[in-house]
């Protein structure tokens, strides 16, 4: 088999090991690949390993020796699967690696919000404050505790569940917006409509897939609708929130705070406008990327290679 690896660096900077996709055919890495560059590393290839490398139609067509794609992430939509289909190509993905690291970055993005750590970090260490406090304590920004908040779900699937697990341990109120019925919820999980999540969260955490539906789900009429002291945290995707809607809000005050690992365009472009408002607290997209879910990543992705290989594809996503 041959097996190329389009942009293999992001998974695995230099920390973990290819030896076990190695095993299963002779690999070509890349770590990264333009899609100028895509069919003619592809051409020969009967597996392609690809995370955020496009596949149209027109490129599938081209790549006539090409009979599975593992895309190396749980969102498969840089495919075209029904094309991927056509043309008798397996396409797979990576189910449900990150679920413990993404819930950790919700609460990291949060905890930064209300406790502003490495904010008083700088103020201690750089600035000098404390040593210069006549008091035995300072702060300077607002500081507050999240026990008896309501935090308000879209989306609950694995993630979404697991932020609600952690929430209720920090005493939170967690209600949800939700395809599932009530009765389906675990105990303490309040099934709620948009409007009344909008208006009551004090917390909104967003856990949806991209879909027609929830593109700007958060936007400038739901926006309207929060409390000026509401905090919204993106670990699903950029788009779900239209970004400049939420900075005009900041700026406006009608918000308290942004936090989120995810942009529409990715990296960021310098016109971002979410990069001049205030309180926004922006990851590079790392939700994903402790070592520890890679380290998962890498062992599923040697299991949907094999499987097909001995003729039983599994986490197949065109089927």
């Amino acid at each position: 088999m041959e097996i190329v690896i389009l942009d293999g660096y992001s998974l695995n900077p230099g920390d973990l090991s290819w030896q076990g996709i190695e095993a299963l055919g002779h690999v070509t890495c890349y770590d990264r690949t333009s899609e100028e560059d895509i069919v003619e590393r592809c051409k020969a290839a009967d597996i392609v390993l690809t995370n955020k490398v496009p596949f149209t139609r027109q490129t599938l067509q081209a790549l006539p020796q090409l009979r599975l794609i593992c895309v190396m992430a749980t969102g498969y939509n840089i495919i075209d699967c029904e094309a991927a289909r056509d043309a008798g190509v397996t396409v797979t993905n990576i189910p449900a690696y990150s679920t413990p690291s993404v819930v950790q970055m919700v609460f990291a993005l949060l905890l930064s919000i209300t406790n502003r750590v490495e904010h008083y970090t700088y103020e201690v260490v750089a600035e000098e404050r404390w040593t210069k406090s006549p008091d035995f304590c300072f702060w300077n920004t607002p500081l507050t505790e999240l026990s008896g908040k309501r935090l308000g779900i879209v989306g609950l699937g694995r993630i979404g569940l697991g932020v609600a697990r952690v929430a209720q341990a920090l005493g939170m109120e967690v209600v949800a917006l939700t395809s599932k019925q009530q009765e389906d919820l675990p105990d303490g999980i309040q099934k709620v409509d948009s409007d009344t999540l909008f208006r009551t969260a004090d917390v909104l955490s967003l856990h949806c897939p991209l879909t027609p539906e929830t593109s700007d789900l958060v936007c400038r009429d739901t926006l309207r609708l929060m409390k000026p002291s509401a905090i919204v945290i993106n670990t699903s995707r950029g788009p779900v929130v239209n970004e400049a809607d939420m900075a005009e809000a900041l700026r406006e005050d009608r918000l308290a705070a942004y936090g989120t690992d995810v942009l529409t365009r990715e990296p960021a472009m310098a016109t971002n406008p979410l990069l001049r408002a205030p309180r926004v607290f922006i990851t590079p997209h790392i939700a994903w990327a402790t070592l520890e879910a890679r380290q998962r990543l890498m062992s599923i992705l040697e299991g949907n290679i094999k499987s097909y290989l001995e003729g039983a594809p599994i986490n197949v996503v065109n089927p």
